[in-house]
């Protein structure tokens, strides 16, 4: 099995792209945070002491995906294009998803970007929350699509 993230030696590196295209590629990820009604009612109602905190959430998936390289040792930095997140209430769980999308032209795909940033947003909720509900739960942070590069498309 050839691994790319090692060398001949088995230390690790970071994978040379520089023989790669530049395409477009895009990655979707999203994932859900569940939550007491308590805790629902106070981000519906805006009444959170520590600010509104769906646009914290958002705030803080922008800035997950653009600390992706930092984060995860064999990310390469990227210089991304775009970045889009939504934040969908779902009153029936009670809870949250939060989709992001990540977009840029180059090397080497943005999956992991798009991941990061669901994951950092919804634990935002969840710091903004704890007060109130301790025992939310973090689920389904999936890649929901991606396209671009020499793997092909992807869709859930």
């Amino acid at each position: 099995m050839n691994l790319t993230h090692l060398d001949d030696n088995l230390r690790p590196k970071m994978v040379d792209v520089s023989d790669k295209n530049a395409t477009t590629r895009i990655a979707v990820a999203s994932g859900i945070i569940e939550v007491g009604q308590e805790a629902y009612d106070n981000v519906v109602s805006q009444s959170n002491k520590k600010g509104p905190v769906l646009q914290t959430a958002v705030i803080a998936a922008i800035m997950g995906v653009k600390q992706t390289s930092t984060l995860i040792p064999m990310c390469h930095p990227l210089t991304l294009s775009g970045i889009n997140c939504d934040v969908e209430e779902l009153p029936e769980v009670p809870g949250f998803k939060l989709t992001v999308t990540t977009k840029l032209t180059g090397k080497t795909g943005v999956e992991m970007e798009a991941l990061t940033g669901v994951s950092v947003g919804l634990l935002t909720i969840y710091d903004m929350l704890k007060a109130i509900d301790k025992g939310m739960v973090l689920r389904h942070i999936q890649l929901e699509e991606k396209s671009g590069g020499i793997n092909g498309d992807y869709k859930r």
